[in-house]
C-alpha cells in the first residue's frame, strides 16, 4: 500500500513547477534569452581554496595508501572541530564538536529530522515558507486535509506580511515544533536579537522545539540580527540550527551542510521520559545515511582558512552588490520592495493590476524573459508578492533591471 500522503501534495514542488513552465515557453521561442533570478542557484565560481583542497582529495582517492573509503557518518572530524572553531567560537557561541552533524546540505536535513517525532506532534511555520518544511512534515502525516486557501488543517501558519514587519507572532501553546528561517527565505527579512529571544523564551517555558534554518547566515550584514539561534540565552535548550554550504561557498552541486544538535537538547518520550536528541540523531544518520563524501569535506574545510575566508567574502560581496543593485532599481521604478540588506533574495510587491503572483511571474516570463518565484508558492501569504534572486552576474542583474 502507498503511503496516500503523497497523494496529498498539490500539484508538483514549487520549483519543479516553474522550471516546467520555463521550459515549455523555451520550446516555444528559443530565440529569447532568458536571465533566471528565479531559483536561488549560485552562479560564481567555487573558492579557489576549496577547488585546490578538492583535487588534493581526489589526488588521495587515487592512492592505496591514502585512500578514503567509508567515512564517519557524523562527519571528518577535521571539519567538525573547524565549524566549532570557526562559525561559532568568534560569535560567543561555545559547542563541541559532537553537536555538529555533517551532511548533504541543509535541505535534507531540515526533512529528515522529521524521522525522529511522533505523527501526532503539531507544527507551526511562517507564512510564507520555505515549502520543504511543509512537505516533510505532510509526508508524515501531520498536515491533515489540504483547504481551498492553500493551508492544511493540522498546521499553524503564523503570518508575516507587510503589517507586522514580518516578524512572526508566537504560535499557540499547544504546538510542539515552530520552524524559523533567518535571515528569511523567501522574504530575505531578518528577526533581530530581541525579536529572537521572545521567540526563544517561549519555546522554553511551553516545551517547544524550534528548527532553525541559518543557510543565509553569512550574508547578514545588520549589527543586531545574530547569525546564529545559539547567540539567544537558553537556545542550546530549545532549537536545533541547520547550516548549508551551498550559498556559503557556492556548494549547490557539490552538496555540503551541517546541523547542529547540541547535547543539553531533550525530548520527551510517549512515557514522559526526557531522552537526550543528539544521540537519537546520530542513530538515524548511522542507519539512513552513510556520510557526506571526504571530497566535498575536504572543500568544505578549506574555507575556513584565510585565504578561504576572504574568498568566501568576495563572493558573498558580489551578490550582495546584485541585491542593491536590484533594491534601487525597483524602488525608483516605485515597486515596493523587502529584503536584499543581509539576503540575496529580494521581496517585491507584484502591482495590482496582476490578479496573481502567477499572472505577474508569467508577465515577466513573457514580456521582459525574466524568471522570477511567484510569492504563492511559498505561502497564502505570499500572494501579491515575487521573490528576485541575486544570484546571478553582475552584467545579467544590470541587464534585468534594465529590462524592467
Amino acid at each position: 500500500m502507498l503511503n496516500d500522503n503523497f497523494l496529498k501534495l498539490p500539484g508538483s514542488y514549487l520549483f519543479a513547477e516553474i522550471n516546467k513552465r520555463v521550459k515549455a515557453y523555451e520550446a516555444k521561442h528559443p530565440e529569447m534569452k532568458l536571465i533566471r533570478m528565479g531559483i536561488g542557484d549560485v552562479t560564481l565560481p567555487l573558492p579557489q581554496a576549496s577547488i585546490q583542497a578538492m583535487h588534493e582529495a581526489v589526488d588521495e582517492l587515487a592512492s592505496g595508501a591514502t585512500l578514503k573509503g567509508y567515512g564517519p557518518e557524523q562527519g571528518y572530524a577535521f571539519l567538525r572541530e573547524a565549524i566549532v572553531e570557526h562559525d561559532y567560537r568568534p560569535i560567543g557561541v561555545e559547542l563541541e564538536s559532537e553537536d555538529i552533524f555533517v551532511s548533504d546540505g541543509a535541505k535534507s536535513d531540515t526533512a529528515n529530522i522529521t524521522d525522529l517525532f511522533d505523527q501526532s506532534v503539531k507544527i507551526a511555520v511562517t507564512d510564507p515558507v520555505y515549502p520543504v518544511y511543509v512537505d516533510s512534515n505532510v509526508l508524515a502525516g501531520r498536515g491533515g486535509l489540504y483547504g481551498e486557501d492553500g493551508r492544511w488543517s493540522d498546521i499553524e501558519y503564523l503570518p508575516c506580511n507587510k503589517e507586522n514587519g514580518f516578524v512572526p507572532p508566537l504560535p499557540s501553546k499547544d504546538v510542539d515544533i515552530i520552524y524559523l528561517c533567518n535571515p528569511n527565505n523567501p522574504t530575505g527579512t531578518t528577526l533581530t536579537r530581541s525579536e529572537l529571544e521572545v521567540i526563544v523564551d517561549q519555546a522554553r517555558s511551553e516545551g517547544q522545539l524550534i528548527m532553525y534554518d541559518a543557510a543565509y547566515e553569512v550574508f547578514v550584514r545588520e549589527e543586531d540580527v545574530p547569525r546564529s539561534i545559539y547567540e539567544i540565552e537558553g537556545a542550546k535548550e530549545c532549537a536545533i540550527e541547520f547550516r548549508s554550504y551551498s550559498k556559503t561557498a557556492g556548494f549547490t552541486g557539490v552538496r555540503c551542510g551541517y546541523t547542529v544538535v547540541p547535547t543539553a537538547l531533550t525530548i520527551r518520550s510517549s512515557s514522559g521520559e526526557e531522552v537526550m536528541l543528539n544521540p537519537l540523531w546520530s542513530r538515524r544518520q548511522t542507519t539512513k545515511f552513510n556520510g557526506a563524501s571526504y571530497i566535498s569535506q575536504r572543500g568544505a574545510a578549506a574555507i575556513y582558512t584565510a585565504e578561504g575566508r576572504a574568498q568566501v567574502k568576495q563572493n558573498i560581496d558580489y551578490y550582495l552588490n546584485n541585491a542593491a543593485i536590484i533594491r534601487k532599481a525597483l524602488m525608483q521604478a516605485g515597486v515596493e520592495v523587502f529584503g536584499g540588506v543581509s539576503s540575496p533574495y529580494i521581496w517585491l510587491k507584484t502591482p495590482e493590476s496582476y490578479p496573481s503572483s502567477w499572472d505577474y511571474f508569467h508577465y515577466l516570463l513573457e514580456e521582459k524573459q525574466i524568471i522570477g518565484t511567484p510569492g504563492v508558492g511559498f505561502g497564502p501569504q505570499g500572494e501579491g508578492y515575487l521573490r528576485l534572486s541575486a544570484f546571478n552576474s553582475l552584467e545579467a542583474t544590470t541587464e534585468a533591471m534594465s529590462r524592467l
